[in-house]
């Protein structure tokens, strides 16, 4: 589980940027990981190159570097939603500023301005910018518009959900239609982690929620009631809700079962 708020679109809200050493372990694993790589690319290199021109094989030698140091590190980055090898090792994503997952467009960017801060100045630049920038940033990720963040390995239970008593018989008459997918289960995953958040992100995150639950739900909930509250009760009502129409539904089909398997014309069945 995310060290943030995962919604259904995959933007992660809140979450924490890795540490400066955090990076530093998921680069040193991914430069093995490229070293590796560098050796089988050169020995394949050295295989094809024999019987070229000296000008064949000087292309083939830089097409090996162009998908070493750009090719090879965007796509990894884009198919894994910012997820390298090292950085799964080391419990870290890139994600965009905003939280949302990484493109193409930005494993580009980050892989371009790579060459230059990562392998032509043997990674000075990035480890310079990284330590002033507050996020852990690297040139490219400032161009690029991304950073660092922790990832969980393990998910924690979340506290159950109770009805807050105030809201009780709001709830049991209000119309709720159905929550936009992913809104759920935010709000969820928001009230089960509300105590640990900085004040000012609890605020807002709750603000943002309860907006969103407002335009589905009829009547509003009584003046003054708090965001949190109002989740809660929404959430809860909308549980207790759907049991209870499963539990309607599987009397429903156990009876419709019974009668399907009597025998017809009134025939006495044997097992009765």
């Amino acid at each position: 589980m995310s060290d943030g708020i995962l919604t259904g679109e995959g933007v992660l809200l809140d979450a924490r940027p890795a540490a400066f050493a955090t990076r530093m372990l998921a680069a040193l694993l991914d430069l093995v990981v490229v070293v590796v790589v560098a050796l089988i690319l050169t020995t394949a290199v050295g295989a094809l190159g024999t019987g070229l021109s000296d000008a064949a094989a000087s292309a083939v030698a830089i097409a090996a570097v162009v998908l070493l140091l750009v090719v090879l590190p965007t796509t990894v980055e884009t198919l894994t939603r910012g997820r390298s090898l090292g950085k799964l090792a080391a419990g870290i994503r890139i994600v965009r500023d905003d939280g949302g997952p990484v493109r193409l467009r930005h494993a580009l960017v980050r892989a371009l301005t790579g060459v230059g801060e990562l392998w032509l100045s043997l990674g000075s630049i990035a480890l310079i910018t990284s330590m002033l920038n507050s996020r852990g940033k690297r040139v490219g990720d400032i161009v690029a518009g991304t950073y660092a963040v922790r990832v969980r390995g393990a998910q924690r239970a979340l506290a159950p959900l109770a009805m807050p008593y105030q809201l009780a018989g709001w709830a049991h008459t209000a119309d709720m239609r159905r929550l936009p997918d992913g809104a759920a289960l935010a709000a969820r995953q928001f009230l089960g982690r509300a105590a640990s958040l900085h004040p000012a992100s609890r605020v807002r995150l709750g603000s943002d929620l309860t907006r969103q639950f407002e335009r589905h739900v009829a009547p509003p909930p009584p003046p003054g009631t708090h965001p949190e509250a109002f989740l809660a009760a929404v959430l809860t009502e909308r549980r207790d809700r759907e049991f209870a129409a499963a539990s309607r539904a599987g009397v429903l089909a156990d009876a419709e079962a019974a009668v399907v398997r009597r025998l017809p014309h009134a025939i006495p069945d044997p097992d009765e």
